[in-house]
């Protein structure tokens, strides 16, 4: 007999709930594996946020995110999670229709969810309720045991400061990621936030640094600008790139890149991750050559509210 038929789906109510939400994501992806820090700063990072729990019976069996970023505000980022033993009971449909709900309040019309491309499972799930894929990331690591500091040779004319060293640059930098952001493949349709949002979900999380933002001038104009994206681990995100169109292909992009390395490496860091679109070829070209090695690629589907 099927024992999970009323499902109660709930906001998470305190950082116990949201701890509980983590760790479901956490057992059943554990190759994507994240922080309650990290959770924090994508939260930062957002217009708005919910996080889901699903009981059965008083149980958790079940957790589901969903979040509105400002660069595209008719849609929700989903993340749907759902422990092997409790699929097929109606909970992974439970926390659609919540997000749905939640979506339409928000006057959202479509979700996006995430699928690793070897789970069929999920796959099937999202492809039966109207899901199509929008884009393919693969997640890239640099180790950073045994390497040493390589030497940046920026452009002639080019400067690489850090952010805490210019923090007038902001606006610059924010011109830069409204031109370069269109050009990333799955990204074409999103629009620009005003300046003093942008700079709060972009440069002012919880997980970013000034010390950790490098960018690239030339006679006082930003051209290009690089972050990571800090947590209490021992590995850090790259978690933008980007250099104005008239600028490229002149090495600006890894000399940012090898600065943000120096300094991971300076600082005790023993990783650096990042995904990139598949069709993203200058950028996939450029990792490699900087020494990052593939891991799994994660499908993008998006499907209605």
């Amino acid at each position: 007999m099927d024992t999970c038929r009323v499902l109660e789906v709930k906001p998470c109510a305190n950082s116990l709930d949201e701890l509980t939400s983590l760790d479901i994501y956490n057992a059943v992806w554990p190759r994507d594996a994240v922080t309650i820090d990290a959770v924090h700063a994508f939260k930062d990072s957002t217009k708005d946020y919910v996080d889901y729990l699903v009981r059965n019976d008083g149980n958790v069996v079940g957790s589901g995110v969903g979040a509105i970023l400002g660069y595209r505000m008719d849609r929700v980022i989903s993340i749907i999670t759902v422990p092997v033993v409790h699929r097929k009971r109606g909970v992974g449909t439970a926390l659609y229709r919540a997000l749905s709900a939640w979506a339409n309040e928000h006057g959202a019309r479509e979700l996006e969810v995430s699928v690793a491309d070897h789970d069929a499972e999920s796959l099937s799930f999202a492809e039966h309720r109207g899901f199509v894929e929008e884009r393919r990331e693969v997640r890239l690591v640099l180790k950073l045991a045994g390497l040493s500091p390589s030497r940046v040779n920026p452009p002639v004319g080019i400067e690489i400061v850090s952010w805490a060293q210019r923090p007038e640059l902001a606006r610059g930098m924010y011109e830069v990621d409204i031109e370069a952001r269109p050009d990333i493949p799955g990204f074409e349709d999103v629009a620009a936030e005003p300046f003093e949002e942008w700079k709060t979900h972009r440069l002012e999380r919880s997980a970013d640094s000034p010390e950790a933002t490098f960018i690239a001038v030339v006679d006082e104009e930003v051209v290009g600008y690089a972050k990571l994206s800090l947590t209490a681990s021992a590995s850090a995100g790259n978690s933008m790139t980007a250099v104005r169109r008239a600028w490229r292909g002149r090495g600006i992009a890894r000399a940012l890149k090898t600065t943000e390395i120096n300094w991971a490496l300076a600082n005790g860091y023993t990783e650096l991750h990042t995904s990139n679109e598949a069709r993203n070829h200058p950028i996939n070209r450029l990792n490699a050559r900087l020494g990052y090695r593939p891991g799994d690629t994660t499908i993008y589907l998006v499907g209605p509210a």
